[in-house]
């Protein structure tokens, strides 16, 4: 009668769990300690071609997993969050390195003036507002090449501080670029809604604006109100003895000097009827409207103009971000 015999493993027990450890010391000694091949061979006295197996079967067993952590995760994560506010189709958020506003307002313009160079090519036509946020754009760029582009001022001038000298800013930001800035030959603000309707009709100012309204891409600021240091009587300084009338209007942000409401809708008050600039509507059909701000201040006013749809893409820093997230929450729980 036949024996039945038992077939023999091919590997013992005690021989699996050998195979094992070798394994489990080669994934630890080159994934965690950094050591090649050879230096593993060498160091549990085995072969490199029986360690290249070790570690390849430990990838198939699924024994490693490699996890890369990013050091802009939280950045991206609060662009994300800051886009499903709405109002926006991109957000740029830098790190705040740094307390001092100049600081923090300096990455920021740097970073948006790297989208700028981005976002054009030669032929194309750039519209932009005065402020400290696009003079920090200027001092940010440098370009690679020469770009024969057109800057043209979304606003008529004030004079006085070089940053809200829109015709300034515009030479300054065509010289980096190497392109040619046009000049606007009128006042931001005129006296009443019919000499503006006289300005806006001058034959200089309108080839201006005409060419502001064919622009492909806009850099703008985004301007607090009710700050103590804000940048909107520097534009009107006569407006800061009507700062009842602001308040009464209920101004939260400017944008190309208007004055908006938190819904980021047009306050009704008297020097927005008054402007020399392109309005609201037509800002609306540039292609690209890039909006660059920092700063605790002006969160307020950075969620009022997403919320009126002004912009596609927002540059700004990390505290601010933060700042704008969290009033978003206060007023959705108040809600």
């Amino acid at each position: 009668m036949p024996i039945a015999r038992l077939k023999p493993k091919t590997t013992a027990p005690r021989e699996e769990i050998v195979i094992a450890r070798q394994m489990h010391q080669a994934l630890v000694l080159h994934f965690l300690e950094g050591l090649t091949q050879a230096q593993i061979a060498d160091q549990l006295g085995i072969s490199h071609a029986t360690v290249n197996r070790l570690i390849k079967r430990g990838r198939q067993l699924g024994l490693v997993e490699i996890k890369i952590k990013s050091p802009v995760e939280p950045l991206v994560d609060m662009e994300e969050r800051l886009l499903a506010l709405g109002g926006i189709s991109r957000a740029v958020v830098v790190p705040t390195v740094s307390d001092n506003p100049q600081t923090a307002l300096q990455a920021v313009g740097e970073a948006a003036a790297r989208l700028l160079i981005e976002e054009i090519a030669d032929g194309d036509t750039i519209c932009i507002t005065g402020g400290k946020g696009v003079s920090a754009v200027v001092a940010g760029l440098q370009p690679g090449r020469r770009f024969d582009v057109e800057v043209i001022p979304a606003t008529g001038c004030v004079q006085g501080k070089h940053y809200t000298d829109v015709n300034h800013v515009s030479t300054l930001m065509a010289e980096r670029l190497g392109g040619r800035s046009y000049q606007i030959h009128a006042p931001l603000f005129a006296d009443n809604a019919e000499q503006r309707a006289m300005l806006m009709a001058m034959r200089s100012v309108a080839d201006v604006f005409q060419r502001a309204r064919e622009a492909k891409v806009a850099v703008v600021g985004i301007g607090s109100i009710l700050s103590s240091d804000s940048t909107y009587y520097d534009l009107h300084p006569s407006s800061s003895t009507d700062r009842m009338a602001i308040e009464h209007a209920g101004a939260s942000s400017e944008l190309l000097a208007h004055l908006l409401d938190g819904a980021g809708e047009l306050c009704d008050y008297s020097l927005n009827r008054s402007l020399v600039s392109l309005t609201l509507e037509e800002f609306a059909s540039i292609p690209t409207k890039i909006g660059v701000a920092s700063g605790l201040n002006k969160a307020g006013s950075i969620l009022s103009v997403l919320r009126g749809n002004h912009l596609d893409t927002l540059v700004t820093d990390e505290a601010t971000g933060a700042r704008i997230l969290e009033i978003a929450s206060e007023e959705g729980h108040q809600a």
